[in-house]
């Protein structure tokens, strides 16, 4: 954690402990030695958990609230990886390599962001088997996560940069916590998509209109999750093929 949020570290409440997707996946020893060491901080927006550069030492998750992963170019301009909503756990490659970090993680909004002290995490690495089995999952759902947008950003439509967007923040693996409702606003939306709110909000009624989705006062409720991502496959070959018509 940056120093600010460190100095706000304390231990977790009973409420957040039950925010704590792999917890239960521990046998009791793991989980008590495990809930010993976790601690969570209270970001205020804005507010940053980790910087580029700096050396990894905790494993962090979103208990509530919305970070944001980013990087800046060597022209100052910022690149938004991914959002990371409520039980999204992040940085497993980098503490595992005890590496720097090469993101930035910042708070979008009032957040609380839980952190596993490297040693508690390399100690469950090394003696649990159902933590190991998450970290995993984690890795293995990021990859694809990751691959598929590479593939996404290749294309100038908004309206799949959005439904992509949505697709990722949705994933039921890595951000357990969501659920069928994501608590955002299309300004928050915007600055993860890299787009205006104004055309954030023209993809929305797009995909609302597709009943795919359905815009709720203060967030998203999400209606049909392999229609998004069908959608966004299907869209990626049908400009995929007018391309080729044109070339």
């Amino acid at each position: 954690m940056t120093s600010d949020l460190h100095q706000r570290r304390r231990p977790p409440t009973d409420e957040e402990l039950a925010n704590i997707p792999w917890l239960p996946l521990l046998l009791p020893k793991e989980r008590e030695r495990a809930i010993n060491a976790l601690r969570v901080g209270d970001a205020e927006k804005g507010d940053f958990v980790c910087r580029v550069g700096r050396p990894v030492t905790y494993w962090f998750g979103t208990v509530s609230g919305l970070l944001k992963m980013s990087s800046d170019n060597e022209d100052g301009q910022t690149m938004t990886f991914t959002g990371v909503p409520p039980g999204g756990w992040f940085g497993e490659g980098t503490a595992l390599k005890r590496e720097v970090y090469r993101y930035n993680i910042q708070a979008l909004r009032a957040s609380v962001v839980a952190g596993l002290p490297l040693e508690t995490f390399h100690w469950l690495i090394d003696n649990s088997l159902g933590f190991n089995r998450f970290v995993m999952n984690q890795l293995n759902e990021r990859l694809g996560q990751f691959i598929a947008a590479r593939e996404f950003d290749r294309l100038n439509n908004p309206d799949l940069r959005v439904a992509r967007n949505l697709a990722a923040l949705f994933n039921p693996v890595l951000f357990s916590g969501v659920g069928d409702l994501l608590r955002i606003t299309q300004q928050e939306l915007a600055y993860l998509v890299g787009l205006s709110r104004q055309r954030v909000n023209e993809a929305l009624i797009h995909l609302q209109e597709e009943e795919l989705i359905r815009v709720e006062y203060g967030g998203l409720r999400i209606l049909d999750l392999q229609g998004l991502r069908t959608r966004m496959i299907d869209r990626r070959n049908r400009d995929n093929q007018l391309t080729e018509k044109i070339l």
